[in-house]
């Protein structure tokens, strides 16, 4: 590795990009070849300009190659190496030490923030190399522990530090404060809603998907929103992967511990909630990895859309595969999914009359296949609150976010003790092989689920769903084994009235 890199992303990953530099008389030209992509070609004239508040100014013939050439190079962040390898050519600095540089250049030499510095941090700590980053991202840097970086505001004081004229500002290791978690609105804001309330407990210590059905105005989304207040905070390997998903994607930097929360609007694209794009992007499904999905007017996205979220909600990642090459980014998020019985909202309301036609109907209701649904765990009616509920503003809905959160916190707990020998954290993600085995059911619960069969139509993937949930509410409760009232409980939630609309 030559001490001038810098790096290109693949994904959550960063591939090492080596710069090398040559200037030659003749006419002048500036070449930047290596499979660069505009922004990189682009970078020509940034560090030309730069370059000169440096006193290093490019006459010639200039050729910069970027190894190795068969890899393609993409974003604004090799403004910086190019910047050095030059300088070094011409005879301005001289590096001792293999070092990692990422960030793009201003005209004026300052420097800006780039995405992908979280995972530069860590390939630089894997490969013993130093870091120098602008000051926009060392907020990032300093939550990777082992990595010996420094913060370079601009060009002239990168080269003052190269040659020993002054030290860069380091970034030290910045300890993450666990602050409660932010309960914005509080369960106990939530008036009514019993029953949705105890299905959003399930979710959050099961990490299963649930489906709200209900009128306009039942409180489906702050439902929704009010989940995750009940989440326990990101555990240090959970926010390392949220930090990772956030830098890779360019969004601002915030640390918290708090769990992400994404609302899609329905008319996102595959593409924006799967991911892809000329540089395989992150989609919705995985900035939303280890917190919440929320998809309000479900039936309302595009059919694509939809059947996209199969694979997964059954494996807990997605991989984009496009031309230029694929990646596999984590997507072990919750889905909230939340939408009207039908078109206008109100079939089967008590007060308002349905005005939508039979075809309208079968049309939305074949939005939703059952593959789908069957991936969701908790389907749940939401029925608007009566007269007398709205009007109880000012008392207590009940019991309050940490409360529920105690519980939750517990059941996650207990989870982790039972499933870390087979490699899962969570009720919902055991095979079933793993499930029949370590069920410990009693024996009427076999006699009862035989029953339950019988009457309810359900796969085989329906089955083990049914018992993920009953596990879970066992696990609530402390209980070693699954009882009757469990598995009761978990069919419920896939046969009531919440998807009776479904089959007309």
């Amino acid at each position: 590795m030559r001490n001038v890199a810098g790096l290109t992303l693949r994904g959550m990953t960063g591939a090492a990009v080596e710069v090398e530099a040559e200037i030659t008389g003749g006419m002048p030209a500036f070449a930047v070849v290596g499979l660069p992509d505009t922004a990189v070609k682009e970078a020509r004239e940034r560090v030309r300009a730069a370059l000169r508040t440096v006193n290093v100014l490019l006459r010639g013939r200039v050729s910069v190659n970027l190894a190795p050439a068969d890899l393609p190079k993409e974003g604004a962040m090799l403004d910086l190496p190019i910047a050095v390898a030059l300088a070094e050519k011409a005879g301005r600095v001289r590096t001792e030490r293999p070092a990692l540089y990422i960030g793009e250049l201003a005209l004026d030499g300052r420097l800006r923030g780039v995405r992908g510095a979280v995972p530069a941090a860590f390939f630089a700590r894997e490969n013993g190399m130093e870091l120098f980053v602008p000051p926009e991202n060392a907020a990032e840097v300093s939550i990777v522990e082992g990595v010996r970086a420094w913060s370079v505001p601009d060009l002239q004081s990168l080269v003052m530090h190269l040659r020993g004229e002054k030290s860069l500002e380091t970034i030290e290791k910045r300890e993450i404060e666990c602050a409660e978690p932010a309960a914005d609105p509080d369960f106990s804001e939530i008036k009514g809603q019993a029953a949705a309330k105890r299905a959003l407990e399930i979710a959050a210590a099961g990490h299963h998907n649930i489906l709200f059905i209900g009128s306009p105005g039942s409180g489906k989304t702050m439902l929704a929103k009010a989940l995750r207040g009940i989440l326990p905070p990101l555990s240090d390997d959970e926010l390392m992967e949220v930090m990772m998903l956030r830098s890779t994607a360019g969004l601002p930097f915030v640390l918290s511990r708090e769990r992400p929360f994404r609302a899609v609007h329905h008319t996102a694209t595959t593409a924006a909630i799967c991911g892809g794009g000329s540089w395989l992007r992150p989609g919705e499904i995985s900035l939303a990895s280890r917190g919440v999905l929320f998809l309000d007017e479900f039936p309302e996205f595009q059919r694509d859309v939809i059947e996209a979220l199969r694979q997964p909600l059954e494996d807990g990642s997605i991989t984009v595969s496009r031309v230029s090459g694929s990646v596999t980014y984590p997507a072990k998020v919750l889905v909230v999914a939340a939408c009207n019985p039908c078109p206008c909202g109100y079939a089967g309301d008590p007060e308002q009359k349905c005005i939508c036609s039979a075809a309208s109907l079968e049309r939305y209701r074949r939005k939703l296949s059952g593959p789908i649904l069957d991936r969701i765990d908790l389907h749940i009616p939401v029925p608007r609150l009566t007269p007398e509920e709205l009007v109880s503003l000012g008392e207590s809905g009940g019991e309050t976010s940490a409360e529920v959160r105690a519980r939750v916190t517990a059941a996650r707990e207990i989870q982790r003790a039972r499933w870390k020998p087979f490699g899962f954290s969570y009720n919902s993600e055991i095979p079933e092989k793993f499930l029949r085995r370590n069920a410990s059911m009693k024996p009427e619960v076999r006699d009862f689920i035989l029953e339950t069969l019988k009457r309810v139509k359900l796969s085989g993937r329906g089955l083990s769903r049914v018992l993920r949930v009953a596990r879970t509410i066992a696990d609530l409760e402390a209980a070693p084994r699954i009882e009757v009232r469990h598995v009761a409980e978990a069919a419920g939630y896939r046969e009531g009235e919440a998807t009776s609309w479904m089959n007309g």
